[in-house]
C-alpha cells in the first residue's frame, strides 16, 4: 500500500499531471548521423584548396631556388590559383544546376587531380603556371559547390556545425600541406617541391570515389522534378518526419511546384531561370536580395582582405623576418600554425549552433584586430633593431598563432556557413558563387602582392593595414549582419531587407513565433535568441 502510494506521489507531495505534448517543452533533437556523413563527404573536397595553400608555402622556398625566378614571380605563382579559381567558381553554379551537386564535387576531384599531375610533372616556370591553372578550377568548383551541398542536406537544428564542415576540411589541408612541406624538404632541391605538389593528386582521387556513396540534394531533385527520391533523402537527413514534410514543402513552394502535387515525378513548371537569376541578383534585386548579396559579398571581402591568406601562405617568410632563419626551423613552425589553426575550427564547429554567428564572429574578428596589431609592433621593433630582441621574436611567434586562432574560431568558418544559408534557392547557387568569386579576387589580390607590399611600407606595416581592415569588417558585420541560428533556409527573406534596422525585424519575428509557434519543438522553427 506504502509503496504505491509511493509511486503516485510527485516530488512536491502532489499527484503528479501529465503534460499535453504540445506544451511541453521542446526537446534538442539529436545529431542526424546521416546527414552528417553527407556533409563530411562533401566538404572533405575543401580539403584541396587547403593542401594547395598549405604546400606552396614551403614549395615556394625550394621553387624560387630551384627555378631561379624573382620575388615578383614567386608571389604571382603562390596567389595565381586564386585568381584561377574564379574560372571553376563561375562555371560551378551552372554545372550544379545541370548534371547535379554530387557530380559536381565529382568533377572538382577529377580536374584537381589533373592539375596536381600537372605541378608535380612540371620542368619549368610556364609549365608549372599550366598546372596551376587547371588545379585553380577543381579549387573554384570545389569551393563554391561543397558548402552549397552541405546547406541544402542539413537539418536546421545542426546547420551551422555540418556547413562549417567545408572550412575545417581547408585547415586540415592546410595541415597537412605543412607537414608534406617537411617530409619531403629533406630531399634532392629538384624532387623535393615535385613531390610537394604532385602528391595532391592522392586524396582526389579517394574524394571522387566516396562522393559516389553520397545521395543527390533534395533541393535539386526537387527542380528536377523528382519528388520521390528528394522525400526520401528529406525522410534521412531531416530530425523529424514532420521537417522533411515542411522542408520539401518550402522547397516546391521556392521551385514554384503547387503543394497539391505530391506525385514522385512532376514536371517542375518552366521558368526562365537562368537569365532571370542574375537580373534578380543584380540588376532588379528586391530589397531582401540587396541586403543578403552585401552580406555574403561583405563577409567574404573582410575574411581575405583582413590578410589571413597571407599569412597563411607566407608564415615561413613571416618568421623570418622574425628572426628564424633555419629552413627547417621555420617549416616546424608553419607546422604550428597548421595545428592551431585545425584545432580552433574544430571548437568552433561546435559552437555555432549553440552560441549562434554573430557573437562567435565579432569576438572572433576583435580578436583578431588585437592580435594582428600586436604583430605589427613586434615585426616593427625586430625590424629597426640592428641585433635580435628574443621578446619581440617570442611575441611575434605567438601573435602569429593567435591570429590563426581567433581567425579560426569565428570569421574562418562563419562566412561559409552564413554565405550558405542567406540565399533562397532559386538564388543560392549564383548567389553563392558570386561571394566564392569575391573570396578568391581578394585571396588572389593578397597573395600575389604581399611581398611588394612589405617592400615599401614594412612588415609591420602590412600588418597595421590588416588591422585597420578588420576593424572596418568588424563595424560591418555589427551593423548588417543579422544572427540567422536556427532559421530555416527559406525564412531568411523575412529577416533581410531592413538593412540597419534589422534588429527590430528580428524582434518582431521572435515576438510572432512565441505566438503562432507550432509546438512541434522540431529544430527548423527554432530562432536563434542571441542579439548582437
Amino acid at each position: 500500500m506504502g509503496d504505491r502510494k509511493t509511486q503516485n506521489i510527485g516530488v512536491s507531495g502532489q499527484p503528479p499531471m501529465d503534460i499535453p505534448p504540445a506544451l511541453a517543452p521542446p526537446q534538442k533533437p539529436k545529431r542526424n548521423k546521416f546527414a552528417f556523413a553527407c556533409a563530411f563527404l562533401a566538404s572533405m573536397t575543401s580539403i584541396l584548396l587547403g593542401y594547395d595553400i598549405g604546400v606552396m608555402s614551403g614549395a615556394g622556398i625550394y621553387i624560387q631556388r630551384d627555378l631561379k625566378i624573382s620575388d615578383l614571380k614567386l608571389e604571382i605563382l603562390m596567389g595565381i590559383l586564386n585568381v584561377y579559381s574564379l574560372f571553376g567558381s563561375a562555371a560551378a553554379g551552372r554545372t550544379s544546376d545541370w548534371i547535379g551537386r554530387r557530380y559536381t564535387i565529382v568533377l572538382a576531384s577529377a580536374i584537381f587531380f589533373i592539375g596536381a599531375l600537372l605541378m608535380g610533372f612540371a620542368t619549368n616556370y610556364a609549365f608549372l603556371m599550366v598546372g596551376r591553372f587547371v588545379a585553380g578550377i577543381g579549387v573554384g568548383y570545389a569551393l563554391m559547390i561543397a558548402p552549397v551541398y552541405t546547406a541544402e542536406v542539413s537539418p536546421a537544428s545542426s546547420r551551422g556545425f555540418l556547413t562549417s564542415f567545408p572550412e575545417v576540411f581547408i585547415n586540415a589541408g592546410i595541415l597537412l600541406g605543412y607537414v608534406s612541406n617537411y617530409g619531403f624538404s629533406k630531399l634532392r632541391l629538384n624532387l623535393g617541391w615535385r613531390f610537394m605538389l604532385g602528391v595532391g593528386a592522392i586524396p582526389a582521387v579517394f574524394l571522387a570515389v566516396g562522393v559516389l556513396a553520397m545521395p543527390e540534394s533534395p533541393r535539386w531533385l526537387v527542380l528536377k522534378g523528382r519528388l520521390g527520391d528528394a522525400r526520401k533523402v528529406l525522410d534521412k537527413t531531416s530530425d523529424s518526419k514532420e521537417e522533411a514534410q515542411l522542408r520539401l514543402g518550402d522547397i516546391k513552394e521556392a521551385a514554384g511546384i503547387p503543394p497539391e502535387w505530391n506525385d514522385d515525378v512532376v514536371k517542375v513548371p518552366k521558368r526562365s531561370h537562368k537569365d532571370a537569376v542574375w537580373k534578380e541578383l543584380l540588376l532588379h534585386p528586391t530589397p531582401a536580395v540587396r541586403h543578403i548579396l552585401i552580406c555574403g559579398v561583405g563577409i567574404h571581402f573582410f575574411q581575405q582582405t583582413s590578410g589571413i591568406d597571407a599569412v597563411v601562405l607566407y608564415s615561413p617568410k613571416i618568421f623570418e623576418k622574425a628572426g628564424i632563419n633555419d629552413d627547417t626551423d621555420k617549416l616546424l613552425a608553419t607546422i604550428a600554425v597548421g595545428f592551431v589553426k585545425t584545432v580552433f575550427i574544430l571548437v568552433a564547429t561546435f559552437l555555432v549552433d549553440r552560441v549562434g554567428r554573430r557573437p562567435l564572429l565579432l569576438s572572433s574578428v576583435g580578436g583578431m584586430i588585437a592580435s594582428v596589431a600586436t604583430l605589427g609592433v613586434a615585426l616593427t621593433v625586430i625590424d629597426h633593431s640592428s641585433k635580435k630582441v628574443p621578446w619581440a621574436v617570442a611575441l611575434a611567434i605567438v601573435m602569429v598563432l593567435a591570429y590563426v586562432a581567433t581567425f579560426s574560431i569565428g570569421l574562418g568558418p562563419i562566412t561559409w556557413v552564413y554565405n550558405s544559408e542567406i540565399f533562397p534557392l532559386r538564388l543560392r547557387a549564383q548567389g553563392t558563387s558570386i561571394g566564392v568569386a569575391v573570396n578568391r579576387v581578394m585571396s588572389g589580390v593578397i597573395s600575389m602582392t604581399f611581398i611588394s607590399l612589405y617592400k615599401a611600407v614594412t612588415i609591420g606595416g602590412v600588418f597595421f593595414l590588416f588591422m585597420g581592415v578588420a576593424i572596418i569588417g568588424w563595424i560591418f558585420f555589427y551593423t548588417l549582419l543579422p544572427e540567422t541560428q536556427g532559421k530555416t533556409l527559406e525564412e531568411m527573406q523575412h529577416l533581410f531587407g531592413s538593412f540597419f534596422k534589422w534588429r527590430s525585424t528580428a524582434r518582431e519575428l521572435e515576438k510572432n513565433r512565441r505566438v503562432g509557434g507550432d509546438g512541434t519543438g522540431n529544430g527548423h522553427i527554432q530562432m536563434g535568441t542571441t542579439n548582437g
